[in-house]
């Protein structure tokens, strides 16, 4: 068998698997890559909400990913939950040494029930130290708002690219309107926007899916524009054929392949 692509993941964990590095590793595991994990922070969430965050220590989070790019030739790496600035500026450490490898950051600022998982400190790393680092940035447009400050969506696309991120994939799931509509910032002042069907239900870890695809499809080789446009559909489909394992939001069915 051929050598899988390895993408590296620094996510938080969701015990109700919905979301987090388990979302990643289903995800990464589709797209014919193999998952490495560095756990961010622990929580204690559910199906409806996260009711506490556990940071890990930085000197734990640089030691774990050195350990696994010092064994593997990764491909890629992907950022979920950051949590504290301090898990920032340990992951932006480790991104300085490989400057090579392809960077998909989702900002995930609040979970799904509506609680806050990043105060200002955390928004001033991001936009510092991380998003020059970026190459496809995933946020959603209430993520997209807060990091831009600004509420203008077009304005906060290229107001985040100026921070540094080479690509600004802005999600319209959070919108008021009939499609979603998810609008890509590009180098040399280019736009698309993705128009697809609003599905009926919330899901739980549907950003962690989206930014996980691109980062195994960059993985594969695909040209960020690709990578953006596959992973759409790779998670549209997981969302329409979501599943409800608890009393809240419904699970993005990311091994709906394996099904069908």
């Amino acid at each position: 068998m051929s050598q899988k692509p390895v993408v590296l993941c620094f996510s938080g964990h969701d015990p109700s698997g919905g979301a987090g590095i388990q979302a990643d590793i289903e995800t990464i595991i589709s797209h014919q890559c193999h998952c490495a994990s560095v756990i961010t922070a622990l929580t204690e969430q559910d199906s409806r909400n996260v009711k506490k965050l556990i940071p890990q220590r930085p000197e734990d989070i640089i030691q774990q990913a050195e350990t696994v790019l010092a064994d593997f030739s990764v491909s890629a790496f992907k950022i979920g939950l950051i949590g504290h600035h301090d898990t920032a500026k340990a992951i932006q450490q480790i991104l300085l040494q490989y400057p090579r490898i392809p960077v998909v950051l989702d900002p995930v600022l609040a979970a799904g029930g509506g609680t806050a998982l990043g105060n200002q400190q955390l928004l001033d790393a991001i936009n510092q130290l991380l998003l020059p680092l970026t190459t496809i940035l995933t946020p959603n447009s209430e993520e997209a708002r807060r990091l831009a400050q600004c509420e203008d969506l077009v304005e906060a696309g290229w107001a985040l690219q100026a921070k540094g991120a080479e690509y600004v994939l802005i999600t319209g799931t959070h919108e008021a309107s009939d499609l979603v509509n998810n609008q890509l910032f590009m180098p040399e002042q280019k736009t698309e926007t993705f128009h697809w069907q609003r599905l009926p239900d919330s899901y739980h870890g549907s950003g962690c899916t989206l930014a996980s695809a691109i980062a195994a499809l960059l993985a594969q080789g695909l040209d960020p524009f690709a990578a953006v446009a596959e992973a759409q559909e790779f998670t549209w489909q997981s969302l329409a054929e979501a599943y409800q394992p608890g009393q809240g939001q419904h699970n993005p069915n990311r091994l709906f392949w394996v099904e069908s």
